[in-house]
């Protein structure tokens, strides 16, 4: 009955949501996503698109993480890059403390800090504007708002990496949930994610109604789309 029903989102309110939430279930839940990030190569869903656009520029490109939890993802595109050579300058930004914190803690070399991504305007100057797996947590109105003003603050590209819903995606989030963390947060939050999930086709809707105009979806492995739009 509960697959059958994912034909049609049933937005869930998220444990990671509650501002209430314990601290070190926090954190605990914030290296589980770490985890699980590796595990479905979140950077590299990102990766191929920043290159490109750095190999069209030959200059640094400078790239916005939103909602960027734990930074892992800014992270690991900024590892990337060293190794092949990409000059490239990365932030992060969140509206979770404790996120930032921990991001913080994990690494220098990333700029990060705290921002409300939905409710004030992104700080201008960047070239990339990323988000991964937090659109699903939005409705659609606030999914709309976060897209807009990440195109106020993109100078050339957005790039938004999420869950696609669909009984497979939610089948396989619930095992790598399972086999990749012990936090029963994530337990929770990762299927409820998918549920709370867009299909492709009302991603790209999001993304007109945002005026996202030329904005393309694609399928990514696993469990994933990619949302790609280009300043004209």
């Amino acid at each position: 009955m509960l697959l059958a029903g994912l034909r049609a989102r049933d937005r869930i309110p998220e444990l990671m949501d509650d501002t209430a939430i314990d601290p070190v279930e926090h954190r605990r839940a914030l290296a589980g996503l770490a985890r699980l990030n590796r595990f479905s190569n979140s950077a590299g869903v990102l990766w191929p698109a920043i290159a490109k656009l750095s190999r069209q520029l030959q200059r640094t490109v400078r790239v916005l993480d939103v909602a960027t939890g734990s930074g892992d993802v800014p992270r690991k595109l900024l590892s990337r890059a060293e190794r092949v050579g990409v000059a490239l300058e990365v932030s992060g930004c969140d509206l979770s403390l404790t996120a930032i914190e921990e991001a913080s803690r994990e690494s220098s070399r990333v700029r990060f800090f705290v921002h409300d991504a939905l409710h004030d305007p992104l700080p201008t100057g960047f070239d990339v504007v990323t988000c991964s797996l937090f659109l699903h947590h939005l409705s659609a109105d606030e999914a709309v708002s976060l897209l807009t003003n990440m195109e106020s603050a993109a100078g050339r590209m957005i790039l938004v990496n999420d869950l696609v819903r669909s009984r497979f995606n939610y089948c396989a989030v619930w095992f790598a949930c399972r086999a990749l963390t012990r936090s029963r947060v994530v337990w929770f939050d990762g299927p409820a994610s998918v549920r709370s999930a867009f299909t492709p086709d009302e991603a790209i809707a999001l993304a007109d109604h945002a005026g996202l105009r030329g904005a393309t979806v694609h399928g990514k492995f696993p469990s994933r789309f990619l949302l790609t739009w280009n300043r004209a």
